[in-house]
């Protein structure tokens, strides 16, 4: 099934249900900016409480949508995550949310109501804002990544890497994230080969003590991946030395990009405050420096970004910003 017609497209979600096109003509009590897990439970929690509420998103499922298998969510032993992305939006299915899909937020303009700025040039007006739009994983952007994503092909070695168990695993980066994921895999990996773009690899050195304790991981400096191979899954990663330009191929089950992620901020920046990688201060009730603007998920500064607590976080904001309308009129 296409992910982009199963989670992507309003009429998908709004099939026998209760969810309405959102409409520039009112002023919600709160808009939810994002689709993912934080996003998602959000709306739920609003909606309980009975406010009106919005929300906006680029994709539904976030993240999730793109995580091959997930064994550490409180109710499921195992379920990818296309599947659990899925069971997300469908629970926001028995409430009137508004909903305004495959959409971006552009800016958010302060004021009593805030103006929220869409892509195609809709306003949205909200009396308050919960931005839980996540962040994206830095791409390779090389052949196959996209279409092996889920595959073969991951992001996350917590939520992944159990199921490269006694197999041969490529990680791509060489930094914090790419020498973590490295350690995580080795240790049920058979063999886990780093392809780092630089001379040395550029993690802390804790990181780099504790990798040397295994013998399974080896390390390519000067390298990149040009492409990643296979039909219904990875059968091998493409690499090409930076130093002589020699091209080979690694026999691999799996791809792990660890280069970062970038918080999806930018439409924020100068209404609250941010730190210096880009994610969105908050406090322990999720509010943001901005009086009426609450923040949840990967997107801010809470720690361990891990999809049972960005759900959680997500009613924490819904519930915060319940607690502010009713306060606040």
């Amino acid at each position: 099934m296409d992910l982009n017609i199963a989670l992507n497209s309003f009429e998908g979600i709004a099939d026998h249900s209760e969810a309405v096109p959102v409409s520039p003509d009112m002023v919600y009590d709160s808009l939810i900016i994002g689709g993912g897990p934080a996003a998602l439970t959000a709306a739920v929690y609003l909606m309980r409480k009975g406010i009106s509420a919005a929300l906006v998103t680029e994709n539904f499922g976030g993240q999730v949508a793109e995580t091959g298998g997930i064994e550490n969510y409180m109710g499921y032993r195992y379920i990818n995550g296309f599947e659990l992305a899925a069971k997300f939006s469908e629970q926001i299915k028995k409430f009137r949310l508004a909903v305004r899909d495959k959409m971006a937020v552009i800016k958010i303009e302060k004021g009593n109501p805030f103006s929220v700025y869409l892509s195609d040039g809709m306003i949205v007006k909200a009396k308050t804002i919960l931005i839980a739009s996540g962040k994206s994983w830095r791409k390779l952007d090389v052949p196959g990544e996209k279409r092996l994503t889920g595959r073969g092909v991951a992001y996350c070695t917590i939520c992944d890497a159990p199921l490269f168990r006694d197999k041969n695993v490529v990680v791509a980066g060489g930094g914090n994230s790419g020498v973590e994921s490295a350690i995580d895999l080795a240790k049920v990996a058979a063999h886990v080969t780093v392809v780092q773009n630089l001379e040395h690899l550029t993690a802390d050195r804790m990181l780099l003590d504790a990798m040397m304790y295994y013998t399974n991981i080896t390390v390519m400096h000067s390298t990149v991946v040009t492409e990643i191979n296979g039909d219904s899954s990875v059968s091998s990663v493409s690499i090409r030395s930076l130093v002589d330009g020699g091209e080979r191929d690694i026999p691999a089950d799996g791809l792990f990009v660890a280069i970062g992620l970038v918080p999806n901020s930018a439409f924020a920046a100068g209404v609250v405050t941010c730190n210096r990688y880009g994610e969105i201060e908050i406090d322990s009730r999720c509010m943001t420096s901005e009086r009426g603007i609450f923040a949840a998920g990967d997107v801010t500064t809470v720690p361990y970004k891990q999809i049972i607590i960005a759900a959680g976080e997500g009613a924490k904001a819904a519930l915060s910003a319940h607690e502010y309308l009713f306060r606040n009129g």
